[in-house]
């Protein structure tokens, strides 16, 4: 998968952003242009085997990852980093 050149902050910023529960793949889409996809080839680069498969353990499946299934939009929380 290709992705595109980011800068270290940036990656790390995409990293923080994934690992959060309640930061759906439609923010980092927005906010960085990447897609669900990439976000997952990302992290699978960035991080230790190991690591990368708990997160995918605990990010599969989970609704709050995803807007169109997530059943609440009252307190959301959003970054000041956040566009």
């Amino acid at each position: 998968m290709k992705l595109p050149d980011l800068d270290v902050r940036t990656i790390d910023r995409v990293v923080e952003m994934a690992w959060e529960d309640r930061t759906p793949f439609g923010a980092i889409e927005t906010q960085f242009g990447l897609k669900e996809k990439q976000v997952i080839a990302l992290m699978r680069r960035e991080m230790k085997p190991s690591s990368f498969k708990m997160w995918r353990k605990r990010v599969s499946g989970r609704k709050t990852k995803h807007l169109a299934q997530r059943d609440f939009l009252a307190g959301r929380f959003r970054c000041k980093e956040q566009k």
